[in-house]
């Protein structure tokens, strides 16, 4: 686990410091209060991709693909809407996790028991009008040993 306490003007340092922690992880879980920053760092993340300026929270839907050119797209998931974590298998959401691609994912609390055993936990909380503080941590399912 690892902690920063960063300003909002270095979103892009924090976003390549995630990126460097994160190693071979490809699912990542965003948590934090509604307006922590989530969707703000994964744009940050987004630019650090190759992304720019396709990267919005998924408001309507529950997941936006994000592709890229010659590479695997990124999938960002927004669960907020969810009324019961089974309506999360009706978009496929194992097959996404499966996938081997990138898979981001705010408010994935919502999943209930379709969270996946093994993801990067982004955890996001208000530190001050410009500062946030970040947690990294990598979780494995305790029976997978």
């Amino acid at each position: 686990m690892d902690s920063k306490i960063y300003e909002l003007k270095e979103l892009d340092q924090i976003a390549q410091w995630i990126i460097d922690f994160a190693q071979n992880e490809k699912l990542w879980v965003f948590q934090g209060d509604m307006g922590a920053g989530k969707t703000t760092l994964i744009k940050a993340l987004g630019e650090k991709y190759g992304l720019a300026s396709q990267v919005s929270s998924p408001t309507f839907g529950i997941v936006n693909h994000y592709e890229l050119s010659g590479k695997a797209p990124i999938y960002h998931f927004d669960f907020y809407r969810l009324e019961k974590p089974e309506e999360a298998l009706d978009i496929g959401v194992e097959e996404y996790f499966e996938s081997g691609n990138y898979c981001w994912m705010e408010w994935a609390e919502k999943l209930g028991g379709f969270i996946p055993d093994h993801f990067l936990l982004i955890k996001i909380e208000y530190y001050s009008t410009s500062s946030r503080k970040i947690t990294l941590q990598h979780y494995r399912d305790v029976d997978s040993d």
